[in-house]
């Protein structure tokens, strides 16, 4: 039996909603990556990488494969290349919102803590 698209799609966020994962998936969008380089990147402990990569493998998020002894990760399509993207549109809209609610409230003399 499958599961109603909205739990489906409610997983995948489940999935992204890490920083260690949307910091892999960032750094992905520039081509393929051994663990090596991933780490270099990323301050945590080989071992917690490496759950958060087999986290993103089992969601289909990511690739893996072997290429000259190396185990490398990609990006499994260039929608996840285009989430990420949304996501960022989506933070800068509501910044801006955020940034303009303040900068209204200074411009009327109230402070933000008296709301």
């Amino acid at each position: 039996m499958s599961v109603p698209l909205y739990q489906a799609k409610a997983e995948m966020f489940r999935v992204l909603g890490h920083p260690v994962r949307i910091r892999t998936l960032e750094l992905l969008q520039a081509g393929p990556l051994p663990v090596r380089d991933l780490l270099a990147e990323i301050d945590v402990e080989p071992s917690t990488l490496s759950q958060h990569l087999a986290v993103l493998r089992r969601a289909g998020v990511v690739a893996s494969f072997r290429d000259d002894g190396l185990v490398r990760y990609a990006l499994s399509t260039p929608a996840v290349a285009d989430l990420l993207a949304a996501g960022r549109r989506i933070l800068g809209a509501v910044l801006a919102d955020r940034d303009g609610l303040l900068a209204e409230l200074r411009a009327t003399g109230a402070h933000p803590r008296s709301r």
